[in-house]
């Protein structure tokens, strides 16, 4: 229900979990879900106002569909900087490590053009990340967007 936020708090460098992590069709979801936050310390995201409610302080009702409005309340709440650091895989929230070399040329969809560009890997998804065109867009995007709602 919120993959697309989970996505930018991953590469805005929050260390997040999905509900898609969890087994389907687990009855307990939402008691399992507030005891992860309860236990870890995190803030439960829900876009379920009952779920919201039982949580308490430890949970966040996200009303907006839009994720740039989303990233907007969490960071009106003083819970997230929106700004993109590229410190996790925003697939699976492993951090992110230097790239090698090798891993880097291994990788048919990097830049032809590598000079001075810093490259980071995730070991899990075998993925690799820089900030080319595309994160430049997005981290526009955040300032222009978050910046117009103040």
């Amino acid at each position: 229900m919120l993959g697309t936020l989970c996505r930018y708090l991953r590469l805005m460098g929050y260390d997040t979990m999905s509900a898609n992590s969890i087994a389907p069709g687990n009855p307990g979801e939402d008691t399992l879900l507030l005891g992860i936050a309860f236990r870890e310390g995190r803030f439960l995201l829900t876009r379920d106002r009952a779920l919201a409610k039982r949580g308490g302080s430890q949970a966040v009702y996200i009303r907006p569909m839009c994720v740039l409005s989303q990233l907007h309340g969490l960071a009106d709440l003083g819970l997230v900087e929106p700004r993109l650091r590229l410190t996790r895989c925003s697939l699976c929230n492993e951090k992110l490590r230097p790239a090698l070399t090798r891993e880097v040329s291994g990788a048919n969809y990097a830049p032809e053009r590598r000079d001075g560009i810093p490259f980071y890997w995730c070991v899990r998804c075998r993925k690799l990340y820089w900030a080319g065109s595309h994160t430049r867009d997005l981290a526009d995007r955040l300032k222009k967007e978050i910046m117009n709602f103040a």
